[in-house]
């Protein structure tokens, strides 16, 4: 029986690294936090889970996450787009802001919305007379969630957009589609896929995000505290099994968002196919 051959070399001893590595940093850390959340039983998980002030911070971490997914999905997509489809002035600038998010420490990025939001800033002077308060309020948590979650969208969309013909949109317009009907037969069902894997990447950034928010939010219970901050807080009053037992819940919520997130992608890559 002949076996597999490879085009590069070393297959079984680049499988073992990586393995290795995946061990040391991932599996590992996980399995010691799953195994300290342990050590109190299932009461720790059952406490924590009916704690109302854990249940608040929950609920809206899921809520403003999942807004901040929606926004972000609608202006990533036609941020993608315009970048991809028209040539304008200072197009490389703002395609190096797009990942600002990404190089920016959070903390330095909660400052700055919080400077620019609060009662006396740029924006929040503003909005203030109109009876509009952001910061300090869940609308600041959701801003700060856009913030750190749009580029996610724009960088799933933007290949996706790059490889989209034109010729495929002249080809509807010589069959006499209009463009509306373009846009919602051709292609929305193209971009839909990587939309929705770049939604979802952004919903789990947003899920676990603490730097960004922690300024903006003002942290007041039961009001605009977020769950991460809840973590950060048993760990201060050396409730490392709380602590633990609240990351493991996290830690199974990002893990399946992340796995809906391969399936959208595959679902993409079919469609491509």
């Amino acid at each position: 029986m002949s076996r597999n051959r490879h085009i590069l070399p070393g297959f079984n001893l680049s499988v073992g690294y990586t393995i290795t590595y995946l061990s040391l940093i991932v599996i590992i850390p996980f399995a010691a936090l799953a195994w300290k959340a342990s050590g109190g039983g299932i009461d720790v998980f059952v406490s924590t889970l009916t704690n109302k002030q854990v249940l608040a911070s929950l609920k809206l971490s899921f809520t403003a996450s999942f807004i901040a997914a929606l926004v972000s999905g609608f202006f990533g997509v036609l941020t993608a787009w315009a970048m991809e489809r028209y040539t304008f002035p200072g197009k490389r600038i703002l395609d190096a802001m797009v990942d600002l998010p990404f190089a920016l420490p959070t903390a330095v990025a909660g400052i700055a919305l919080c400077s620019l939001y609060g009662q006396n800033g740029w924006i929040g002077s503003l909005l203030e007379p109109l009876g509009i308060k952001v910061a300090y309020t869940p609308i600041g948590v959701t801003v700060a969630l856009i913030f750190i979650g749009f580029p996610f969208v724009v960088r799933t969309v933007q290949p996706i957009i790059q490889g989209l013909s034109l010729e495929v949109e002249e080809a509807a317009a010589c069959l006499g589609a209009s463009r509306w009907q373009t846009f919602t037969k051709v292609i929305i069902p193209t971009l839909l896929p990587s939309s929705l894997a770049g939604m979802t990447l952004a919903f789990g950034r947003a899920v676990g995000e603490y730097g960004s928010v922690v300024f903006i939010s003002g942290n007041l219970p039961f009001k605009t505290e977020i769950a991460p901050l809840l973590i950060v807080t048993r760990l201060e009053q050396y409730n490392y099994t709380g602590a633990a037992a609240l990351g493991v819940i996290l830690l199974v919520i990002s893990f399946t968002i992340l796995l809906l997130s391969n399936l959208f992608q595959a679902w993409n890559s079919k469609i491509k196919a």
